[in-house]
């Protein structure tokens, strides 16, 4: 349950005067788990360890508002900060509000973002990914999924009878360089380079309370500098995603595929990442999440399989408890590890479980 503090606010405009309504709500998220990988290194040893990135969700804390500007048209802002539980420091590279920081414009035609914002990829997977951002999922797989955000960015997304259609412009999507598998630093904005690190992402979708489609593109650009190869603007990361969900009685069933190309300096590679899953009420306050993937990558032996498990048992509300078991299986060189940001040499299986507690307010 969220806490929201009311504030009226009378300003005077002009010899008439106005008057707005503003609220905002203080949220977030605490989330720690306790895991156990085998075969972390070449050498076959496991490890033990609480996680930084997530458990079942990313911790967080945020505050988010919005004020009424009349005629249907409201001022919106949300900033959000990730952190690390395991020990209190801030997230995504040690941004002060590293996950979210965006102020817009939100009415009846949809609503327009300026900032730090989640991008079309994150939106349209998070529909369909029934296990999120767990610590074990496809988000391992491809790192870049949970961290779909996008710097110095302008957003568009609406929604008309179930048809949702959004796009991001991004002038240069990151401008951090450290905090793991979410900083690419290519910080853009240069000039005479009008293509340094710009990324743009599109979305069109349709849903209902029984099914859901989705699709997305997403293209982002390097520069100098760049993580992943991306070391000149020439450069270029792209992903394009379809995926669905339905609801089968009280069963949530959701599918998709990522097909990816990267233009790198160390040349061209391309993949697809199909996953499946389902989430499964088998008790009044107990859910069993299962999902399974696989990454090809074409034209190579590097592919990787993922099998997951979660039981998720709500104590109330706000409060859970959750443990959860997986198998990444890479063959060739791939070296994808069970627990995102994890260790593991190539070719090894990979197996883990984990346990953790989460309370949201």
């Amino acid at each position: 349950m969220k806490k929201a503090v009311a504030i009226a606010l009378a300003a005077g405009l002009g010899a008439g005067g106005a008057q707005a309504q503003s609220q905002v709500t203080v949220y977030g998220i605490v989330d720690v788990a306790l895991a156990h990988m085998n075969n972390a290194d070449a050498a076959g040893h496991g490890v033990t360890r609480e996680p930084s990135l997530t458990g079942s969700l990313p911790s967080r804390i945020g505050l988010r508002g919005s004020e009424d500007l009349g005629g249907g048209l409201s001022a919106v802002f949300n900033l959000e900060s990730g952190f690390n539980p395991d020990v209190g420091t801030l997230g995504q590279g040690g941004r002060l509000f590293g996950r979210q920081a965006w102020v817009g414009l939100r009415g009846r035609w949809g609503t327009v973002q300026l900032g730090r914002i989640l991008n079309m990829t994150y939106l349209a997977t998070m529909k369909s990914d029934v296990l999120g951002p767990n610590l074990f999922s496809i988000n391992s797989i491809d790192l870049y999924l949970p961290n779909a955000r996008s710097d110095n960015a302008i957003g568009y997304l609406g929604t008309f009878d179930g048809v949702t259609v959004g796009a991001t412009w991004s002038f240069g999507r990151d401008a951090s360089a450290a905090g793991g598998p979410s900083a690419t630093g290519c910080a853009g904005e240069v000039p005479g380079n009008a293509r340094a690190c710009r990324q743009y992402t599109a979305l069109l979708g349709y849903d209902t309370k029984a099914y859901g489609i989705n699709a997305t593109y997403d293209k982002l650009y390097g520069n100098t500098g760049a993580a992943g190869g991306l070391t000149g603007s020439a450069n270029y990361d792209r992903r394009i995603t379809a995926n669905g969900w339905i609801m089968v009685g009280t069963t949530k069933i959701g599918a998709g595929v990522i097909d990816r190309k990267t233009d790198a300096a160390t040349g061209i590679t391309e993949s697809g990442l199909f996953y499946l899953g389902a989430s499964i009420p088998v008790a009044p306050r107990l859910t069993l999440d299962a999902q399974v993937a696989r990454k090809n990558v074409k034209g190579s032996p590097d592919d990787t399989n993922l099998a997951v498990a979660r039981l998720t048992y709500a104590l109330s509300v706000r409060s859970a408890v959750y443990a959860g078991v997986g198998r990444m299986d890479n063959r060739g060189a791939a070296a994808i590890a069970l627990d995102a940001g994890g260790t593991t040499a190539p070719g090894k299986a990979q197996s883990g479980a984990m346990a953790g507690l989460r309370h949201a307010f």
